[in-house]
């Protein structure tokens, strides 16, 4: 090298700042880029959208600045003007008019001469009792709601009926407990919980047994290790009676719609012999269960789409039990997410959930020998025979069956998203990297569609979807932001997010955590990373646009070749990881022009496959002039790296 050319390298500029300015000093010095790797210019990060997404607050009166209204002491006199549990369930009125509303609207109409229509063609009663209890509104709908009944309780399986029981006689904290899978002995055991329903006596049919073990477990004054943790659950159930609404509502659980809906035998002994106070909207058993399980997720969200589906399922065996309607079980799943919301959100108990969620974390890691690396792992690793829930897929099928139960829509499903304010506090572990506007705009891009019977309420209770939630955002829409901390552990050193993203927005990836895109992802705003590491979990990770890799690193572990539609940037500094599995997996296919100034290159292999010396594995499909890594790496070989005018591959040796 000449001595101008010593001097023209020693002025060389960072390569992330001046590689283009590198490029021409090394080839004018005698690099030795050949053709594929002549420079070009180095494009540009995806352009920032220049707005961030947000949820606003329903400019209606909040469940949780308003649970205090919701008194059981008060049910005989709550109505929606004064009573926050009434106004969750407000759309029932769409289908079904309690008595009191009809007399006040009697006493209204008779005042101007006239009687409504509704109540002289409608009017019905308490099946089986003869009590008014007041009209039928959608009568398509209510028989749906009590046909729904009548299949299920018909069709019932002996296993069906069974978990029915259990669920019905056994207290809900103890039930739902199961949904923690592998920790599920582990919980129970800090928690001190005991259940006297072990077995379904044989005369259960005839006799009603209780239970007599404590439901959630021991608290703090005499459990010190678990405590705080039943603390917070027993604090979940302030002001979270379903009382007030049932006798406001006073709609009759199935049997007494239909003869033909089969009580559950062992259950038949536990049905009310005053009809005209036991009311089916909403369930308590549902409204309890979830709360208690969505309480259970907060302090454990490892296991946070397990446990809202543990909330849904007993919500269902409910109605095999033939004790309550679709429609109740509705109702039910809307008040206790805004009820636990409401705690969680209240100050007062901001210590006490952040004093939970620190002990179960702390008695669950030693009682399954795991830590901070290794729980999380653990939480997941049963099977479908020793956990019900292990299973994605088929927890997020049936996580959307019983959302809505098969009813069809009855009003427009395009109405915007609506989130209920202090609900993003749900989430508030389960992400605890994303801001709190950040933790709404996920529950606005996840909830349900509009058009369900009575899951438009105002403030949007009925349409969060908590299991797609627990997946990130829906839809990428203007700026998103995501600064994770890996130092902190958990959630915010990794994750992943499996909702099949759209939106026109853009990605930009911060920090040191690892980050993975999972879904059938369409999002077509670009993703930029500048810092950590942004996993393709599958092969359309990143979306239809470009992807920008200025700092941090890109890992690629689909299964399937990982498309990048737009341009593919890696600059100085960075990292590319491929994980080949010899199928197609861990590779990279560039639609755009692929840029590779520098960075360095990792290849692994995965799922046993074993390539071997003198093989040349093609990795990175794309053309672009500028393709050079700073280094690279091959697990087990030594590797030279080929650059091509349409990609890059590796030569093996040993």
């Amino acid at each position: 090298m000449s001595a101008s050319c010593r001097r023209a390298s020693r002025r060389l500029l960072p390569l992330r700042l001046a590689v283009l300015s590198s490029f021409a000093a090394l080839a004018a010095c005698g690099g030795s880029h050949d053709a594929a790797t002549t420079t070009s210019a180095i494009p540009a990060a995806p352009a920032d959208p220049g707005f961030v997404d947000n949820a606003p607050i329903p400019d209606v009166p909040a469940f949780v600045d308003n649970i205090a209204t919701n008194q059981r002491g008060d049910a005989r006199y709550a109505t929606l003007a004064t009573n926050a549990g009434v106004r969750v369930g407000a759309r029932f009125l769409d289908i079904w008019q309690p008595l009191t509303l009809l007399v006040d609207a009697g006493v209204s109409a008779a005042a101007n001469g006239s009687f409504p229509a509704v109540v002289q063609s409608t009017w019905t009663g308490l099946p089986n009792d003869g009590t008014p209890g007041g009209a039928v509104l959608n009568n398509t709908v209510h028989t749906a709601n009590v046909q729904y009944v009548v299949n299920a309780t018909t069709q019932r399986t002996q296993a069906q009926a069974d978990a029915a029981y259990y669920d019905d006689r056994r207290g809900k904290g103890y039930s739902v407990t199961d949904g923690m899978g592998p920790l599920t002995s582990a919980w129970r055991t800090a928690a001190q919980q005991t259940t006297s329903i072990t077995s379904i006596p044989g005369d259960a049919t005839t006799v009603l047994y209780t239970d007599s073990g404590n439901n959630i477990g021991v608290g703090s004054t005499t459990n010190a290790t678990f405590g705080k943790v039943v603390d917070l659950l027993n604090t979940m159930g302030n002001n979270a009676s379903t009382e007030p609404a049932k006798r406001f509502y006073k709609y009759a659980r199935p049997f007494r719609w239909s003869t033909a809906v089969v009580v559950d035998p062992t259950l038949v002994p536990a049905i009310s012999t005053t009809p005209s106070t036991d009311g089916g909207f909403i369930s308590g058993h549902e409204a309890e269960a979830m709360r208690d399980a969505m309480t259970m997720a907060y302090v454990v969200p490892e296991r946070f789409q397990e446990m809202a589906s543990r909330g849904l399922e007993l919500g269902e065996n409910r109605i095999l039990a033939g004790m309550h309607s679709p429609l109740d079980v509705i109702g039910g799943r809307m008040f206790a997410l805004a009820a636990t919301a409401a705690n969680l959100y209240d100050p007062a108990n901001a210590t006490l959930k952040s004093a939970a969620y620190t002990q179960a974390h702390s008695a669950l890691m030693q009682a399954t020998s795991t830590d901070a690396t290794s729980f999380a792992a653990y939480a997941h690793s049963g099977t479908t025979t020793t956990d019900r829930f292990a299973d994605y897929a088929t927890n997020k099928t049936e996580f959307a069956r019983r959302m809505t139960f098969g009813f069809a829509p009855i009003e427009s499903t395009d109405a915007p998203p609506v989130v209920p304010k202090g609900a993003e506090v749900l989430l508030e572990t389960r992400f605890p990297y994303l801001s709190a506007d950040q933790r709404r705009v996920v529950l606005k891009t996840t909830e349900l569609a509009s058009g369900y019977p009575v899951m438009d309420d105002a403030e949007g209770w009925g349409r969060l979807n908590m299991f797609a939630a627990g997946d990130g955002y829906g839809q990428f829409n203007g700026n998103v932001i995501v600064s994770m901390d890996a130092t902190q552990g958990g959630f915010n050193a990794a994750d992943t997010w499996r909702n099949d993203i759209g939106g026109t927005g853009k990605l930009t990836l911060q920090g040191s955590g690892t980050l993975t895109l999972a879904g059938n992802n369409s999002y077509s705003g670009g993703t930029q990373i500048s810092g950590g590491v942004l996993a393709a979990g599958s092969a359309n990770a990143f979306g239809s646009g470009d992807v920008y890799v200025g700092a941090g690193g890109v890992a690629v572990s689909a299964s399937a070749p990982v498309a990048v539609t737009g341009k593919y940037t890696q600059l100085a500094n960075t990292t590319l990881e491929l994980d080949i599995d010899g199928n197609g997996g861990g590779r990279l296919r560039v639609g755009g022009q692929l840029t590779i100034a520098g960075g360095a290159l990792h290849v692994k292999f995965v799922n046993g496959y074993t390539p071997k010396a003198g093989d040349t594995l093609d990795l990175i499909d794309g053309a672009g002039a500028t393709k050079s890594f700073t280094s690279v790496t091959v697990d087990g070989f030594k590797a030279t790296p080929v650059y091509t005018s349409t990609g890059v591959s590796v030569k093996l040796s040993s």
